[in-house]
């Protein structure tokens, strides 16, 4: 999906809330512990969940950056992008989700919580979480309220990086 007029939409504190609460319910379905949700410039929007051990900001930084990393192996394979990612530890995991090329959903989730359900689950909570980011996008076009996004371009400079 492209980004459409990435430059200039945002969202409320109303949007903020239905994607916690969206996130909030997954977390429930899943067993999975915690999640971030960051823009697709590395800021972090949210963190929702058990509370988390390191920093969240420069957590949402290096996930972007790897998730940008990744759309170039992508692209040498002949793929668009991909809209998820898993990195799977000894006592750790994190599942990665594309969410409408805005932002990024990272699951965080032990040993004991069965990647297949997150998988199942992550599906229907990007569809929704995309549907609360269309509905803002076109409130604040109609509206004519959209706001000037200082970070615009910035997810196309950490593409350019591994442009080799």
């Amino acid at each position: 999906m492209t980004n459409p007029g990435a430059a200039s939409w945002s969202f409320d504190e109303e949007d903020l809330n239905a994607l916690t609460r969206a996130v909030s319910r997954f977390l429930s379905e899943t067993g999975a512990h915690s999640a971030l949700i960051a823009d697709r410039a590395g800021q972090l929007v949210a963190t929702v969940g058990r509370p988390l051990s390191f920093d969240p900001m420069v957590f949402a930084t290096l996930t972007a950056a790897d998730f940008s990393a990744n759309d170039q192996l992508a692209r040498l394979i002949g793929e668009t992008d991909f809209t998820t990612l898993f990195h799977q530890g000894e006592k750790e995991s994190m599942y990665v989700a594309d969410v409408a090329r805005r932002l990024i959903l990272v699951t965080l989730f032990d040993n004991q919580t069965p990647i297949g359900l997150v998988r199942l689950k992550m599906k229907p909570v990007v569809e929704e979480l995309t549907a609360h980011l269309d509905r803002a996008y076109s409130r604040a076009r109609e509206s004519g309220t959209t706001q000037p996004n200082i970070l615009a371009g910035a997810g196309e400079e950490i593409d350019e990086l591994f442009n080799w």
